[in-house]
């Protein structure tokens, strides 16, 4: 196991999950879908490191693997949950993961499903302390108060059930189900799309909040450029289970490095309607994750591609300080970023 800097809480190294593709009545396999394919970047203690993605490009699935919610397929994946040292996640057995799951937790997409219908609110917050044998009785009790407080729920509704709350305060529960263990690392799994935006300015700002209080670590995987500028320090753009770019984020929107990074970024609302940025509308479709195209997977539907782009798979570099791109052509390229 390869050491960890003190400065990261995760590690994440040649990261894979394929799934396979069988057929027919012996369930032979025939191929893989390629969800993730080989990730690798860390994760800084008390930074939010944003991942940003089309739909189906693999985000939620690498969330999941961090949080071994399923089994990777290979690589590695170090977790520092103290100064007295680390822990290989892919490793470890029942026993260990479940000790592990009070300094690792989940914030779900859909506040709605995630919640379950016939269980009071209070039983819905209790059930990882009481489950993982962290508090009983009135210290249990105090537990659940204490965090049901911090998210902004009032105490005397904790007897109610999900029906009875709004869509809002319903993802400020399933919050207050991740942090009642005290977790040092959270996967926030678009954990504001499917609200308002009134609302979603109202839980981000929670979010922020509770970091700095509970000195808290995300990884806040979203399809919404404009939020994951608003809440994350650095952040990775995925592409058909591939990181294209990861940069401090103030860095990555000024100068994009990835001919992908620039058409997202070239859509992002601006604020300023006599300043006009041209978009770039990309050609062709996404490729298939069981059978990703030669080369560059993005060469396709890329402006800038040449035969290189077919033929050899692009390294992620270091083209900047801490800003690295797997693009051919990263330090030849100028490309525009958002400006306000």
């Amino acid at each position: 196991m390869t050491s960890t800097p003190s400065s990261d809480l995760i590690a994440i190294q040649g990261l894979k999950k394929y799934f396979p593709i069988e057929q027919g009545l012996l369930k032979k396999v025939v191929g893989h879908v390629k969800a993730v394919d080989d990730i690798n970047f860390s994760i800084r203690k008390s930074e939010t490191f944003g991942l940003i993605g089309e739909s189906g490009c693999g985000k939620t699935t690498l969330g999941r693997c961090v949080l071994r919610a399923i089994e990777p397929t290979s690589g590695s994946i170090v977790f520092r949950p103290g100064e007295e040292g680390q822990v290989e996640v892919t490793t470890m057995n029942k026993e260990e993961l479940r000790r592990l799951r009070k300094d690792v937790q989940m914030i779900f997409q859909d506040p709605y499903s995630s919640l379950d219908p016939r269980m009071t609110v209070y039983d819905i917050i209790s059930e990882p302390v009481y489950y993982g044998g962290l508090a009983k009785g009135k210290a249990l009790d105090e537990r659940v108060k204490d965090i049901a407080d911090k998210v902004g729920l009032n105490i005397a509704h904790l007897k109610r059930y999900p029906h009875a709350f709004s869509g809002g305060q319903r993802q400020r529960i399933g919050i207050a189900r991740a942090l009642v263990t005290h977790p040092s690392f959270v996967v926030a799994d678009e954990a504001v799309s499917a609200l308002d935006v009134s609302i979603q300015a109202q839980i981000l700002n929670l979010m922020q909040k509770l970091q700095e209080e509970l000195h808290l670590t995300y990884l806040f995987i979203s399809h919404d450029l404009s939020v994951v500028e608003h809440i994350s320090q650095r952040l990775a753009i995925m592409y058909v289970g591939k990181v294209m770019e990861f940069a401090p984020t103030k860095s990555l929107y000024a100068a994009p490095k990835h001919p992908y990074t620039e058409a997202l970024l070239s859509a992002v609302p601006k604020p300023d309607p006599h300043r006009k940025m041209k978009r770039i509308i990309l050609q062709g479709e996404i490729p298939n994750p069981a059978n990703p195209p030669a080369g560059c997977y993005f060469h396709p539907r890329c402006q800038y591609a040449k035969d290189i782009c077919q033929q050899q798979v692009p390294e992620l570099i270091e083209v900047e300080p801490d800003h690295y791109s797997a693009c051919h052509f990263a330090e030849k390229l100028d490309l525009k970023g958002v400006v306000y």
